[in-house]
């Protein structure tokens, strides 16, 4: 029977999907398409050379054992990585994307070689230095050494670092991080462009907020040197430019950016922006940018998880060399999870109660500072906290809970999440039950002695039910 590949793949899927959780799903496979089956040999496209490069080095042993079971032991995979709306390039492992995929007309203006004397006026300058020569305006302290990895960050802080290693040369130019506050992004631009001044000496780095450009544009306005501000940032090597939301409905600076944009990006030099939404959902901004903005990598920071926020938390304090109590650091990690902001804001806050008191720090003291931070640390967990906790322990999709899936790890997982929640809940089995996809009281019973079964003769699992149980204790005290 001939198989189309649309269907192998689906059936690929399928497989992948119960081994991989879900943001890394939706992220690295749901885009990928499948585009033909010749014997054994399965050709997908994937949307751009980093994508490919991802999937080679984190899931290769997952794809190439789902395509074997699919197919057979001679089974093989070869991509198709779009370059642009009309062309993609093929090759099994191999392949070499141009730097630059735009079509849009150059403008000679912009490509001519800019000279920068000493007359023109740096926005810059470091005082006191006969030559010219550009501040970085970067922090110090914001590097990638600095910069905890996670699951919510792991994309783009992958591809801040290879913008770092070959500024200009990559397929996501420009690169663009967007995420909510405190999260990160920041820090990730002033650790790509500490990265580059460490790689690259001679390289001109520049980060600049979008207030602080719009600003600097407006003051050479009133002097009527806009030339000289264009070709000074022209200069620049790689531009870091925070917040580009704020560009929204400022017409003149946007246009005045454009340009600057098209001369750096048509020169090979980097750009790095970062803004508070997505650039699809960025309003006020004009149309010809936004394509700009999305010719490149665009990823995002998402909220850290519990085991991210106590590496922060642990790294913070090496860092600044004191120590917590082990009850006490799990306390704040789980319970400051908004951002990364408040959650290093509830670490300096218990360090200088510690220092004015001069007393350690214990849970009772942590709980009323914490306070502070979150709208209440006291409160009832629910039966979909509980499968939540569960969840993300075990890599689980919690709607997956509610099927009539036999698999031996939702299985255990959804077991072990009634049985929690008659231990943490006053609801009853009949209501435990119906959150488990209507399942009725004699599954919840039946779970939870499986659960005590399983306890007694398996100590890495009862480990396992004491840690989960402990996240949930700190929750609701």
């Amino acid at each position: 029977m001939n198989r189309s590949a649309e269907e192998v793949w689906k059936n690929c899927l399928k497989i992948i999907k119960d081994n991989v959780n879900q943001q890394s799903f939706l992220t690295w496979f749901e885009p990928i398409k499948p585009i033909k089956l010749e014997k054994n040999v399965l050709t997908i496209q994937v949307p751009s050379q980093f994508f490919y490069e991802w999937l080679e080095e984190h899931y290769i042993k997952l794809l190439r054992k789902t395509l074997q079971r699919e197919l057979d032991k001679n089974a093989k995979l070869e991509y198709q990585i779009v370059m642009d709306s009309s062309t993609s390039q093929k090759g099994p492992y191999t392949v070499n994307i141009p730097t630059s995929n735009t079509n849009d007309t150059k403008n000679p203006e912009m490509l001519a070689p800019i000279v920068l004397g000493n007359q023109i006026k740096n926005p810059f300058v470091i005082p006191g230095l006969k030559k010219v020569q550009i501040d970085s305006q970067l922090n110090a302290n914001y590097t990638f050494d600095t910069y905890i990895e996670g699951d919510c960050n792991r994309l783009a802080r992958s591809a801040g670092w290879a913008v770092a290693g070959k500024p200009g040369g990559t397929s996501f130019n420009p690169l663009v991080v967007h995420s909510g506050v405190g999260l990160g992004k920041t820090h990730l631009m002033h650790a790509i462009g500490n990265q580059v001044k460490a790689n690259f000496p001679d390289k001109t780095v520049l980060y600049v907020p979008s207030e602080k450009f719009t600003n600097q544009f407006i003051d050479y306005l009133k002097n009527n040197s806009v030339n000289e501000f264009i070709h000074f940032y022209q200069m620049v090597d790689v531009l870091l430019v925070d917040d580009i939301q704020f560009f929204a409905n400022k017409d003149r600076t946007q246009d005045i950016f454009f340009h600057i944009f098209n001369h750096l990006n048509q020169s090979g030099k980097q750009i790095v922006l970062s803004s508070d939404r997505s650039p699809r959902d960025l309003e006020g901004i004009e149309e010809r940018l936004l394509s700009r903005f999305k010719m490149g990598l665009t990823t995002d920071l998402a909220v850290p998880d519990f085991e991210t926020r106590m590496a922060i938390l642990e790294k913070k304090m090496y860092a600044d060399g004191i120590e917590l109590p082990h009850d006490v650091v799990e306390f704040v990690a789980y319970n400051v999870s908004s951002n990364v902001r408040e959650l290093e804001g509830a670490l300096i806050s218990l360090l200088a109660q510690s220092s004015l008191n001069k007393k350690e720090i214990d849970l009772d003291t942590a709980k009323k500072i914490v306070k502070n931070f979150v709208k209440s640390v006291s409160r009832e967990v629910s039966i979909e906290f509980i499968q939540k906790t569960v969840c993300d322990y075990f890599n689980v999709q919690q709607e997956k809970l509610k099927e009539k899936t036999r698999k031996r790890q939702i299985v255990q997982a959804r077991q072990l999440s009634m049985f929690l929640a008659k231990n943490f809940t006053k609801n009853s089995l009949k209501v435990i039950g119906k959150h488990f996809g209507g399942r009725d009281h004699s599954t919840v019973i039946h779970s939870c002695q499986a659960v005590r079964d399983l306890m007694d003769t398996d100590r890495e699992f009862k480990d396992q039910v004491g840690d989960i149980e402990k996240r949930i204790q700190l929750s609701i005290t």
